[in-house]
């Protein structure tokens, strides 16, 4: 079989699936504008919207299934199912997803709604956690942090500790991102005290440690990061023999003494063992700006 033959039999097929679709949207429209007892109608029209929508995702016609998944989750509204509702407009957003963020995230907003009010709290935080994955993505800092922050109070009320402390890191993340560095600190502080006791998750603090003095750095107070390296002393005795602490001691004598070169240095020996990754190199890069540019003023005062 020739390519351009496969490629012309597979779009012909996509073009018979809409019209397929087509014909059971029309058909399932007729239902609801029709007489009929009341459920049987909502009924009716949903069997039908459910068929247009596969066989519209069979055509990867993604607009047309996801507008038809609402039409359907509007007929389970009515019928007052409302786990099937939230979960029509899941399908929806996986649509979406294909062609617009912004309206897979108002589908999953509708979902997480519905799930809150029948108590299916799990799923809630599932998807505001979803939704605070298509934020990131849609580099919308604010509204991912406000997702991840709902989700990881969700995952905590129905005691899933881990996600919730995953939710959490995010949000530590995105308020860093956003100079709310208390927010932040406050945070990653708690996940290290929570986690020190657990064997499981006792091994990543150093890194949770790491994260909160970057943050203490940026604030750009000398006392207070010499103050939290003893509480983080006290939190986790091993601390100061790792490598994360002797950066974070270098970074803080090096910003008290105003020297660029003793950080960059630091950080370079740091790097050369274990990389940055792009959110610590963000933050450092601010500290390092902040240390240059006090020197340049001090430079000019001499």
């Amino acid at each position: 079989m020739t390519e351009g033959f496969q490629r012309r039999t597979t779009g012909e097929g996509m073009a018979d699936q809409t019209a397929k679709g087509d014909d059971l949207e029309q058909k399932a429209e007729k239902k609801l504008a029709g007489w009929g007892i009341f459920g049987s109608k909502y009924d009716d029209a949903a069997d039908l919207f459910d068929k247009a929508a596969n066989f519209f995702k069979l055509a990867k016609n993604w607009e047309r299934a996801g507008s038809v998944y609402t039409k359907l989750a509007n007929c389970h509204l009515k019928l007052d199912s409302k786990h099937e509702a939230a979960s029509t407009y899941v399908n929806a957003a996986n649509c979406y997803k294909k062609i617009s963020l912004q309206d897979a995230a108002e589908s999953l907003n509708q979902a997480v709604n519905l799930f809150l009010e029948i108590g299916r709290l799990n799923m809630a935080a599932r998807y505001c956690k979803e939704l605070g994955e298509l934020y990131e993505q849609e580099q919308n800092p604010e509204k991912a942090m406000d997702y991840f922050e709902r989700a990881a109070d969700l995952f905590q009320s129905e005691e899933v500790t881990t996600s919730a402390n995953q939710c959490n890191q995010k949000v530590a993340q995105f308020a860093a991102q956003l100079e709310q560095y208390p927010k932040a600190i406050e945070i990653y502080e708690t996940i290290a005290r929570h986690s020190i006791n657990n064997n499981l998750l006792k091994y990543g603090v150093k890194g949770i440690l790491l994260n909160a003095g970057i943050c203490q750095l940026c604030k750009g107070d000398v006392v207070a990061i010499t103050n939290a390296l003893e509480r983080y002393q006290e939190l986790d005795p091993t601390f100061s023999g790792t490598r994360e602490y002797k950066l974070l001691a270098d970074l803080a004598d090096s910003m008290d003494e105003g020297d660029v070169v003793k950080f960059t240095d630091a950080l370079q020996e740091y790097d050369s063992m274990t990389r940055l990754d792009p959110w610590k190199t963000m933050l450092l890069l601010r500290v390092k700006n902040a240390i240059k540019a006090k020197e340049e003023e001090e430079d000019d005062l001499t």
